[in-house]
């Protein structure tokens, strides 16, 4: 654990009058039940450490001392490196306490990026060991409003990184503002099966905690745990994404019967665009009303959100606009009618809902975009394509990864697939796909697609791994992939050249 002044460096939101800071509602939780767990550590043997309620408050009003006894003052940005344990979630707790922002990092990053992103966030303080705070104070400390109540970095991105802060203050009327249209009720029981170092699963789990919910943590995704996870402690909200989701779906049906999921009122999923028959394959193990999926960037200018039914009667979609607004323009800024794939632009129609420190905003007349493609219906419902970043042109064809990916991984045999484009001198670029697979699938694979994909979609060349293409968020850098895609054909053409 280190320390590290620094300024403020992103304007403060309006906060209401008689705002209820977030320290305030953690007391009144343990008012209700003290004795109600809060966090539990899940392990595969079964709970590890386990939080009450007011056990946390407690530690979370002595580490929130060691804090300030550091030099974190209101404004500041906490950094947070720990892995899926009960103390990441106090480190953020404690924060909120004495007015600074939370600013989850990845626990295994190298130093390398962790120094770049350390760099651009500045933090009063860097937490990547348990504090011990047992020498301090318990009692309650007095109650203070923070600018903001999260700082995430950017999921997943190269370069040059970013932290987006949050453009909501740290208190009840602003956190909590969603929390119903994400279905997080009060006192569930809420399963995070991914890092809390990525957005959604770290900010759910504290909209969850602030809600009363027992909040159960993988310490890492495994596939069998996450199912036995649900009637183990009466999961009623469950966090996935699409590649955790086909896993699950792929253990036995004797796994699966084992298991039951009556208690699910929600199964959310965010982070990528899912395959249809792993939507399909959720809505009928758990119901179309429990599958509830949201689509929206960490910068949360806008967001669309889509249950099972509603997915049954529009395949494919993410749902229509929920919050801010969502259009679909072309280069030249036009914007699209139903149908057409162009760019996703999105404003929020009121106050800032993010600051960014380290980069600035893709913005044009007031609307800015992640650099996602999509299109929407006439009825508004958008479809998701592809990152811009991450389309193929091929002959002077559009081909979206994503599509590909799902035409893969509809094959039995495929566990999960990336596709990048490589460069070509006829063509300007091609396909080539990396899958998931036993090896030898690849020619069984190519007549498989053959009455999917059209020709220009289609991979021309195939690599076959053992191992998992994706992290625990179902995450991938695609930039590295073709890098080592495009090296590897370069060595083999070499060799070919002097053999």
């Amino acid at each position: 654990m280190t320390a590290r002044l620094r300024e403020p460096r992103f304007p403060e939101p309006e906060v209401p009058a008689g705002a209820t800071a977030l320290a305030a509602r953690l007391r009144a939780l343990v008012a209700a039940d003290p004795d109600r767990p809060l966090v539990t550590e899940d392990t595969a043997d079964g709970p590890g450490v386990v939080r009450t309620r007011a056990e946390f408050d407690a530690r979370t009003n002595r580490l929130a001392r060691a804090f300030a006894d550091r030099g974190v003052r209101r404004g500041d940005l906490v950094s947070i490196a720990l892995p899926n344990t009960a103390a990441h979630l106090e480190s953020s707790v404690a924060a909120w306490k004495v007015g600074a922002v939370p600013q989850p990092l990845s626990a295994r990053l190298p130093a390398v990026e962790r120094d770049a992103v350390l760099a651009v966030a500045a933090p009063a303080l860097v937490v990547d060991t348990p504090v011990d705070a047992g020498s301090y104070d318990d009692g309650p400390l007095p109650d203070v409003v923070g600018p903001s109540w999260k700082a995430p970095t950017s999921g997943g991105s190269t370069g040059t990184p970013k932290v987006i802060v949050a453009g909501q203050a740290a208190c009840v009327e602003q956190v909590l503002a969603r929390a119903d249209g994400l279905r997080i009720d009060r006192d569930g029981v809420f399963g995070c099966t991914a890092p809390l170092h990525h957005n959604a699963p770290f900010m759910f789990t504290l909209m969850a905690l602030l809600q009363g919910h027992h909040v159960v943590l993988m310490g890492r995704f495994d596939a069998a745990r996450a199912l036995a996870m649900i009637p183990a402690y009466g999961v009623t909200w469950l966090y996935a994404v699409p590649t955790m989701m086909s896993r699950m779906l792929r253990l036995p049906d004797a796994d699966w019967a084992a298991c039951d999921t009556a208690t699910l009122r929600t199964v959310l999923h965010v982070g990528a665009p899912c395959p249809p028959e792993v939507k399909r394959g959720w809505i009928d193990r758990v119901g179309a009303e429990t599958v509830f999926e949201i689509y929206s960037g960490t910068e949360s200018q806008a967001g669309t959100a889509i249950d099972g039914h509603d997915w049954l009667a529009h395949p494919g979609s993410v749902g229509r606009v929920t919050r801010g607004e969502i259009t679909v323009r072309d280069d030249d800024g036009r914007e699209l009618g139903p149908g057409v794939t162009g760019e996703i632009w999105m404003r929020s129609g009121g106050a800032p809902t993010y600051h960014y420190l380290g980069a600035s905003a893709r913005e044009r007349d007031g609307w800015e975009s992640l650099g996602d493609m999509g299109s929407l219906d006439a009825d508004g419902y958008l479809y998701l394509a592809d990152r811009r970043a991450d389309m193929i042109l091929v002959g002077g064809a559009n081909v979206y990864p994503a599509e590909v990916e799902a035409a893969l991984t509809a094959h039995p045999g495929v566990r999960d697939a990336v596709v990048v484009g490589l460069p070509d001198s006829d063509y300007g670029h091609v396909v080539h796909a990396v899958v998931q697979a036993e090896p030898g699938i690849e020619n069984d694979l190519r007549e498989f697609l053959d009455g999917r994909l059209s020709r220009a979609k289609q991979p021309r060349s195939i690599d076959v791994v053992d191992h998992p293409l994706r992290d625990d968020a179902g995450k991938v850098r695609r930039s590295e992939i073709a890098a080592r895609a495009a090296d590897a054909r370069r060595r083999a053409t070499a060799d070919g050249a002097t053999g």
